[in-house]
């Protein structure tokens, strides 16, 4: 693993991101690029958007500041730190930064079951997770240290989700992980049978020209057959697929990818395809 970006708002859930992304940054020997995109306030900025070369100036100084004060934590000590200050209304450069120093993850914190809280301003957050075409994995909470060795994926197996399949056998082959493929079966207009989940299953893994197993897991809806495997297995990440600007993937009905994102008390990585 190269390099890893995680964008840092001096908030508990930036550090509990940060500290995800050093443990793997130790032990993967990758560069760390921590971001923080500096928050311009309306207040000073005149009605053309105009901003003087002096406030900016202020601003950036008192940012950096406050940004190596942040940085100084024991846990970052021999790790090679890349600090990165941007205007925060320049979403692209997220994407962008990770482009041009070919990164191989974006961690991020979150708050939980509120949903994928603002690290930037606005809506910011969400969009990363949305496009990004690398993957993003959204830290819950305090991990002292991230190990990965079970890892569950999920999707409804059809075609467009191969890609994300490869990205996450990939992650699981480059931490040496348990992959755990699911399928989760619900009743109602979504139940199959298993016949045809067995079909639709074998159908995908010939297409990807993948030798893996699916296990097929039954519960009253997706997000808690997703969240109730992942707890029996104990699992350390969840992988789901995204739909890029069209949100995370409803693989089935409804939102389950922000579903599980929001309400999984593990880690959540979420693949473009």
């Amino acid at each position: 693993m190269k390099g890893i970006i995680v964008p840092v708002d001096f908030s508990e859930q930036s550090e509990n991101a940060l500290k995800v992304a050093a443990s793997l940054a130790k032990e993967h020997k990758s560069e760390l690029y921590v971001l923080h995109m500096l928050e311009l306030s309306p207040s000073i900025m005149s009605e053309s958007g105009y901003i003087a070369q002096e406030q900016v100036v202020h601003l950036i100084k008192v940012g950096e500041q406050r940004f190596n004060k942040f940085l100084d934590k024991p846990y970052l000590k021999g790790i090679n730190i890349i600090p990165i200050i941007k205007h925060y209304k320049v979403f692209q450069e997220v994407d962008e930064i990770g482009k041009k120093h070919e990164v191989d993850l974006i961690v991020m914190g979150s708050h939980g079951t509120d949903g994928l809280k603002e690290i930037f301003i606005g809506s910011n957050t969400e969009r990363v997770v949305r496009s990004s075409d690398i993957p993003v994995l959204v830290v819950k909470g305090e991990v002292e240290h991230f190990q990965l060795k079970n890892f569950v994926f999920a999707c409804n197996y059809k075609e467009e989700n191969i890609p994300a399949l490869k990205k996450a056998k990939q992650m699981a082959e480059l931490f040496g992980a348990d992959l755990k493929l699911i399928y989760i079966n619900t009743p109602g207009d979504e139940f199959l049978s298993t016949e045809d989940i067995y079909t639709r299953v074998s159908k995908f893994l010939n297409l990807a020209k993948e030798g893996l197993n699916v296990e097929i897991y039954n519960d009253y809806s997706v997000e808690k057959g997703i969240l109730n495997y992942s707890d029996a297995v104990g699992a350390d990440l969840i992988g789901i697929p995204t739909h890029g600007r069209k949100g995370l993937t409803h693989f089935f009905m409804g939102s389950i990818g922000e579903d599980v994102a929001n309400h999984s008390n593990i880690p959540v990585i979420t693949f473009k395809i």
